[in-house]
């Protein structure tokens, strides 16, 4: 006979009321989990939203954007970093290796100088290199809260700044260049007036000294004071003019206005060019200034102030190369409808893989605090607003061949 139990059923048994009521819980807790996971999904879908969200807007910024983790590995990017470094993935790799090709962190660096300083935000700028051009990036570096003592991330930023560098040394050079004009233009009205009287009164006196000869003609002991006179005041004569000139130089050298355009004779850039380095040029070997000028007259259309601009600048590039004990090769001639200008010096050379960049702005071969690197780019913009062309050659150790080529004045 079988047993039953309270509920009527057979022991050991589940009733029908158990397995239904088993299954009641059974339901009620999978309700509860599925509306979970839909919760969770509706979540994840608002999570995933907002992420494609900032990572649409970190795309959407035309600089290169990266986060760094502390230890300097590149954890992401937006999309500007392919478009200015290439189709590389830089994930997981040194920040100093990705940016710069580097083996250890820069020196200095704006994400240890903005944790050590404690600043938000470190602005820092630099020279990169970016498809084989150094150019001028703006490295910033804003700090991430971390958790706890978990230190955080770094945002790093880089913005190309080397137009606006390049204008503003444009900038710059027009502000010192007018500021010279001002200051030349002053300089002629305070010495012209003196130098004035002083060649008139030595022309007075060279118009004199018929009367003096004859006051002296009669008294040997001052036979030789006419000799005297006549030699002092030519000296004093010539060096009104050359100190006439020499304004006049600097005024056309701080002239700035570029519709001022005139015929400018080549070779009277060059020669005075000499007379303004005369000072420098004077404490250097005779003989490290070589002269082979045209008969021909190179005349251009141009500007002057620019076009001495120019010379100076080779002139000083290669002044800086020969030192002193080399020699600098200066030569103008006319060749159909083109007027050459060439400099050249025994110098130590330019490296092969240098030549392409001289006229780069801001590239430069002189140790820091000698140059800044926009001589050479300032003089290939210049020359190319003439018309003309500006070339550079060099073998290592055996120096360097500037030479420029200009529009030939037609008559």
């Amino acid at each position: 006979m079988t047993k039953e139990n309270g509920s009527g059923g057979p022991a050991g048994r589940a009733s029908l009321n158990d397995i239904i009521g088993i299954e009641s819980i059974k339901l009620g807790f999978f309700k509860e989990v599925q509306k979970t996971i839909n919760e969770l999904k509706a979540s994840n879908s608002e999570l995933e939203r907002k992420r494609r969200d900032v990572q649409d807007i970190l795309n959407g910024i035309p600089d290169v954007v990266a986060v760094v983790s502390p230890d300097y590995l590149v954890l992401s990017v937006n999309s500007a970093f392919s478009e200015t470094y290439g189709d590389r993935d830089p994930i997981g790799l040194p920040c100093y290796q990705v940016f710069k090709g580097g083996r250890r962190p820069c020196s200095p660096c704006p994400l240890v100088m903005a944790r050590e300083e404690g600043r938000k935000v470190c602005r820092q700028l630099q020279i990169m290199n970016v498809d084989g051009e150094n150019r001028q990036i703006e490295c910033s570096a804003a700090l991430m809260p971390g958790t706890g003592d978990t230190p955080g991330k770094v945002l790093l930023l880089h913005r190309d700044v080397t137009v606006e560098k390049q204008y503003q040394a444009k900038y710059f050079q027009a502000e010192r260049m007018a500021t010279v004009g001002v200051l030349a233009e002053g300089v002629a009205h305070e010495i012209n007036n003196p130098l004035t009287s002083i060649s008139g009164f030595a022309e007075a006196l060279s118009g004199h000294l018929g009367r003096l000869e004859a006051c002296l003609k009669d008294d040997e002991s001052c036979g030789d004071l006419l000799g005297t006179f006549e030699e002092y005041l030519d000296i004093v004569l010539q060096e009104c003019r050359r100190c006439s000139e020499i304004v006049q130089n600097l005024l056309s050298f701080g002239h700035r206005d570029v519709r001022a355009m005139a015929i400018v004779n080549i070779n009277n850039i060059i020669l005075n060019c000499l007379k303004l380095l005369h000072p420098r040029l004077s404490a250097l070997p005779s003989g490290i200034i070589r002269l082979s000028l045209s008969e021909e007259e190179p005349c251009v259309m141009g500007h002057p102030g620019e076009l001495m601009q120019v010379a100076l600048n080779l002139i000083l590039n290669a002044l800086y190369e020969v030192r002193d004990i080399g020699t600098i090769d200066i030569s103008t001639r006319v060749a159909g409808s083109m007027v050459l200008l060439r400099v050249s010096d025994t110098g130590g050379g330019i490296a092969p893989e240098n030549i392409d960049k001289l006229f780069e702005p801001f590239f430069t071969t002189k140790p820091a605090g000698q140059g800044i690197g926009i001589g050479l780019s300032t003089c290939y913009n210049i020359i190319m607003k003439h018309g003309g062309e500006i070339t550079a050659s060099s073998e290592p150790g055996e120096g360097a061949v500037f030479e420029v080529i200009l529009p030939l004045l037609e008559e």
